[in-house]
């Protein structure tokens, strides 16, 4: 039986790895790929934004002209916005600077990214409305009206970052299925050799 000496293994290998990391070169058309998921989350920022504006002068407004459970409500959604404001400002000057990339596997990183994010902030979203929840039953046992108020504020801000983080992660996840497609269409070319990349 023939064996396969070191060195042909050696060649193999780094033809491999040239071949590979030729990809970052060869790919123009993950810019536009990596494009379309910078909007998607430079969008997705605008929307918890104005979402955390309108609440913050609806709960500062209503808090000032209410008391009680209702006040609470209102006092929670101003303070929890806040903080919405901070991370959606943040999160579209981040977007809005990022350069798209060209490269494969920057691509590939910051694809499942995003995607993880998401899914962790989803499991959050549950917590969250799981906290406004036990608030809202032990205010009801207590008979704490800012207790109620509070864990009815915290249910819905909750709620609402469920139905997002879920339609973020839609449009994600659909947008990445064309990343396949992408590699497919496009032969790599390295040292005269013209190699299709099946996925």
């Amino acid at each position: 039986m023939k064996t396969i000496s070191p060195i042909r293994t050696l060649v193999f290998l780094a033809f491999f790895f040239i071949c590979f990391e030729s990809i970052s070169q060869q790919f123009p058309e993950l810019e536009s790929f990596n494009q379309t998921r910078l909007d998607y989350n430079q969008k997705g920022m605008l929307i918890l934004g104005t979402w955390a504006v309108g609440n913050m002068i609806w709960g500062g407004i209503a808090a000032s002209q209410t008391s009680g459970q209702t006040k609470a409500f209102h006092q929670m959604n101003l303070y929890w916005n806040s903080v919405n404001l901070v991370i959606a400002g943040l999160g579209y000057w981040q977007a809005s600077k990022e350069t798209p990339s060209s490269d494969f596997w920057q691509t590939m990183d910051a694809q499942s990214g995003i995607e993880k994010i998401l899914l962790v902030n989803a499991a959050l979203d549950l917590a969250y409305m799981g906290a406004g929840m036990y608030l809202k039953e032990r205010g009801l046992r207590k008979d704490n009206v800012r207790l109620i108020g509070f864990g009815q504020s915290i249910l819905l801000q909750g709620a609402f970052l469920m139905v997002f983080d879920g339609i973020m992660y839609a449009f994600h996840h659909t947008h990445a299925q064309d990343l396949p497609k992408i590699v497919q269409q496009i032969s790599l070319s390295a040292n005269g050799v013209s190699i299709y990349v099946p996925l």
